[in-house]
This record gives C-alpha cells, structure tokens and sequence, in this order.
C-alpha cells in the first residue's frame, strides 16, 4: 500500500496539477525525520559521529582553541543545526570542557523521535524548531554536520522552450519528474542561460535563508560556523538528488516520507552569503585534509595505544573519515568555516 504522504501526494497533484520537486522533497523529508530514528545500522545511513567519536572531539578541539584565541570573555552559545542522535554536539561539547569552553547548548530540531535521542545525551541543551528563538546576545558557535543537504532543492530544467521549473506528476501508480509549464529563465544565472536541452539547475531557497540568518547573527554577536556536507565548490549543473533507504540507493520518487532524501549542497553561495555580511571565510576544504590537520591521526594512535584490542576498527574509523576514494568521506565531504570579522583565523583552512 502507498503511504499517507504519497496518497496524499496523489490527491493533490489529481485535484491541482503537479507540484514542485521542492515541495515534494521538503514534505517527504519532514514526515520521514519525524517519525523515527533513520541513523545507525538499523536505520537507513550513518553519519561521521556515529562512525567514530574522533570526529566529534576534533570538532570540539577546532571551536575551543578558535574561542580561546578569539579573546571573547563571556559564555557563548553552541548551536547545532540537525544534530541527529546528539553524538557528535555530546563528543564535541565534551573535547571543549577539557579546555575550559562550556558553552549553552541549542539544538535546532523539529523531530520528536531524534529529540527525544539527543535529551539522553544532552538533557542540558535547549531545543528550537527554527532559528528565530536563539539567543540574540553571546557569540554563537554553529555547527552545521549533514543538514543542508537534506533542505529542499529546487530544480530547473532546459527544455526547448526554454528553461522550466522540475515538477512532479503521476505516471500510472508511480510519481515521475517532468518540466512545468512556467517560464524560468529569468531567474537562471547567465553562466547557464545557454546550456543543452536537459540540463538541470538546483538551487537551495531555505539553505540561503539559513545561511543568511546565521551569518547576520554571528556578524552582530560574534562567533563561528562549521558547515561540513557533501556538495561542490562552485556551481555547476546536473541532478543530484539521491534516496537511502536501508544503506541502498532508492528511487527519489518512490515511498516518499519512507526515506532519506538529499542534494549536493552549493558551497560557493553560502561562502558568499557570510562573506557579504562582512565575515571570514575559509574552505571549502576536504574533510578528509580538515581532521588530518586537526590531528585525526595522532588521536588514532593515541587511543590505539590504550586500547589495543580496538586498534584495527580505530583505523578502519579514521580511513572511513578522512580517505580519499569513493568508499570514504575524505574528498566528497567538505568543509566550511565563516567566522566574525574580528576572530582569528581557524584551523584546518591552511
């Protein structure tokens, strides 16, 4: 039987036409994440942190030696954005205490089933559905790990008549992508105006307007944002939305609200965002050359050592996290910093 969103979905495009595939994803993606935990072995994916707690530790290494040397004298606020299970806001927030750093703790999640999984990590945190109810006073430590991706895309497609918005419409039981009627070439980048028949261009409404909102927020309080995802360094065309389901690569448009959808996240645009409301910004860097210069590998040896028993799964963690090739997270993952005009610069970036 199709599920309550895709009957739902059915309904709507059989009464009003088809919808966009922004619409699409942006609804299948919040009925999926509130109803359950997708992460871990049991789940449909993992993440970094679930992967190894190394990755949480660098993280909360790279904010407090960034705070410290900022010189900033009062308690800032760490704000993550999707923090999942809490593993790694837990494992970072932890790394930071060593060194003196115990900032709030602000989570922005709208799940009641991963809320309820970050409470037993962190019962201290408080929790935001948007942005909007952060504190508007204290530097702000962001941490932004595999959120954008999940944000609704917006497709535009090149057709012969020009370039159209993507939508989404029924073919017998099945839903499919197809280009609209509405004229779109207007709002194309000029870099792109020409391209052959079938090209798509993605764009990200509500990523720039996250970006926008923090980036005004860090210029006016102070502070930083990690922002480490897949994506590209600077724009470019083609479709990059994906479904897993159970570690496997789905159909995007089958058993929408069933599982996980995502797209490449646009690196250039949120560099331009903070850098034009006057920040620093460093990388895109891999995340793989980001915790080597953190210091991934000495941690590994380190806790080899203690723990010899874990010492081959210590180093199959690390080479998962910072390795190169396509079975690794070291190249397609990146990493993005933009920090208040007056902070120092991080590490990670050289």
């Amino acid at each position: 039987m199709p599920s309550e969103l895709a009957q739902r979905f059915a309904r709507v495009i059989e009464s009003t036409g088809p919808i966009s595939v922004a619409q699409y994803m942006g609804e299948a993606n919040a009925a999926y994440y509130a109803s359950r935990d997708p992460l871990g072995a049991a789940g449909d994916f993992i993440t970094a942190p679930e992967i190894s707690q190394m990755f949480g530790e660098m993280i909360g290494l790279w904010f407090a030696d960034l705070f410290l040397r900022s010189g900033y004298k009062g308690q800032p606020h760490y704000v993550e954005l999707g923090p999942g299970r809490g593993t790694l806001a837990n494992d970072a927030l932890n790394a930071m205490a060593k060194f003196g750093v115990e900032p709030k703790v602000h989570f922005v999640e709208f799940s009641p089933a991963l809320r309820e999984k970050q409470a037993a990590l962190r019962p201290d945190a408080i929790w935001h559905d948007m942005l909007d109810t952060l504190p508007r006073s204290g530097a702000l430590l962001v941490m932004a790990n595999e959120f954008y991706d999940a944000l609704p895309v917006r497709q535009l497609i090149a057709t012969h008549a020009g370039w159209r918005e993507r939508v989404v419409a029924r073919n017998g039981e099945r839903f499919m992508a197809l280009p609209g009627a509405r004229p779109m070439d207007a709002v194309v980048p000029e870099q792109f105006r020409n391209a052959q028949q079938g090209s798509i261009l993605e764009t990200c409404p509500a990523a720039s307007g996250f970006a926008y909102e923090l980036s005004t927020r860090i210029a006016a309080q102070g502070g930083a944002m990690l922002t480490i995802d897949y994506g590209y360094d600077t724009p470019q065309l083609g479709s990059t939305l994906q479904a897993v389901r159970a570690h496997e690569k789905v159909d995007p448009f089958s058993d929408p609200g069933e599982c996980d959808l995502t797209a490449h996240v646009n690196f250039d645009e949120l560099k331009q965002i903070g850098l034009s409301q006057g920040l620093n910004a460093y990388g895109p860097v891999g995340q793989g050359a980001f915790l080597k210069a953190l210091g991934i590998q000495t941690r590994t040896q380190m806790l080899s050592q203690q723990n010899p028993d874990h010492a081959e799964a210590l180093k199959a963690a690390q080479d998962r996290l910072i390795n190169e090739d396509d079975s690794a997270m070291g190249e397609l993952f990146r990493v993005l910093a933009v920090t208040g005009a007056s902070w120092p610069a991080p590490e990670g970036f050289a």
